[in-house]
């Protein structure tokens, strides 16, 4: 039987304690879970409900800090100091998995041990309305070799995780390390590409993994578009600094990753014109960070039909937009590169299947 070990970190969420817990106790099949609650220092009494439940249930312990250390080092002391699973998991207190998910991904993990870490996809639901249905049957499950899944995401400029729904081999994790300070927002989509750069990727196909809860004290409503596509940045470059002697052409993907940023940035501004919200976005410093991101950005279609937008300007926009390349359109003249054909995988049980 593999274990797992489930590291759940705490601020003022103890109120979703139990159903975060309880849905990798529950209905998890033949895996063997241990669960440990770090309570970050919480003032709103999240520590106690933590201590209240390690002290019914011998499969949870429970942290209480007394100084807050942020969540960062938090991460980092419960996967690092305490994961000794044959699998480990760092699941936000706020979020849940889905019914059989531990065990679903550990069978995949079990048969590819060049696997580092398996994922598949998230169901996002409000907080106070009822949970989706997920979909709890595997269909089929795909192995990509680490390189290439890790090429797609620097073409993409996103990881494509949310967090909540990855299991990682231990071994791996303590081999690559903890989480890196530099990236409060987006430390995850770090980690999956350093792990992505040491080890094959797997995807559980046709299956719901995880619950993501969206409120309005999500860490991520702190976060402007431009903060975010810094962290971006930041998180992929990291990347290749750390593991640039594991990676095929790591110039290469860095070029790709810049163009891509920079098309977001100038992206974001287009779209602040035709929605009438240049008051709340910063275009010119949009502007100025996708060319300094990549310079030949001046040269992009999308970049002269952001200059039109200002030299229509802000208020007569409204009224010219029909005559002014949309947004979606200079979108699509920017993303041809991304239309390369799909890669199969190196397996998938059942029927191939394209590149999620």
């Amino acid at each position: 039987m593999s274990s797992v070990s489930v590291v759940i970190p705490c601020y003022n969420y103890g109120h979703f304690l139990e159903q975060a817990v309880g849905s990798v106790l529950d209905d998890q099949g033949d895996v063997d879970v241990r669960v440990l609650i770090i309570d970050d220092a919480s003032p709103d009494g999240s520590g106690e409900v933590a201590l209240e439940m390690a002290a019914r249930d011998p499969r949870v312990e429970a942290v209480v800090h007394t100084t807050n250390i942020g969540h960062i080092a938090t991460y980092n002391e419960g996967l690092l100091g305490w994961a000794d699973g044959d699998y480990c998991m760092l699941l936000s207190a706020d979020d849940q998995v889905t019914p059989g998910a531990l065990q679903r991904a550990a069978e995949l993990l079990d048969a590819h041990p060049d696997v580092g870490f398996a994922y598949g996809n998230v169901l996002w639901f409000r907080d106070g309305s009822r949970l989706p249905r997920p979909r709890t049957r595997r269909r089929s499950w795909s192995i990509w070799p680490g390189q290439v899944w890790l090429e797609r995401r620097f073409r993409h400029g996103r990881s494509g995780i949310n967090s909540p729904e990855v299991l990682v081999r231990t071994s791996l994790q303590h081999k690559v390390g903890g989480y890196d300070p530099r990236l409060p927002h987006l430390g995850d989509t770090q980690m999956w590409l350093r792990l992505a750069a040491r080890a094959d990727v797997g995807y559980l196909r046709g299956v719901d993994q995880a619950y993501y809860r969206r409120h309005p004290t999500n860490m991520s409503a702190a976060y402007t578009t431009l903060m975010t596509l810094e962290q971006d940045l930041l998180a992929f470059e990291s990347v290749l600094d750390e593991c640039g002697e594991l990676l095929d052409d790591p110039a290469r993907l860095s070029a790709i990753l810049r163009r891509k940023v920079a098309c977001e940035a100038l992206l974001t501004a287009v779209r602040a014109y035709d929605r009438g919200l240049t008051s709340q976005v910063d275009v010119d410093e949009l502007m100025a960070f996708a060319v300094d991101c990549w310079p030949q950005a001046r040269s992009l279609p999308i970049y002269r039909t952001l200059q039109l937008r200002r030299t229509i300007g802000a208020r007569a926009m409204p009224y010219l937009r029909p005559l002014v390349l949309p947004a979606v359109a200079a979108r699509k003249a920017e993303s041809f590169w991304l239309g390369l054909p799909a890669v199969r995988p190196l397996f998938s049980s059942g029927t191939w299947a394209r590149y999620r």
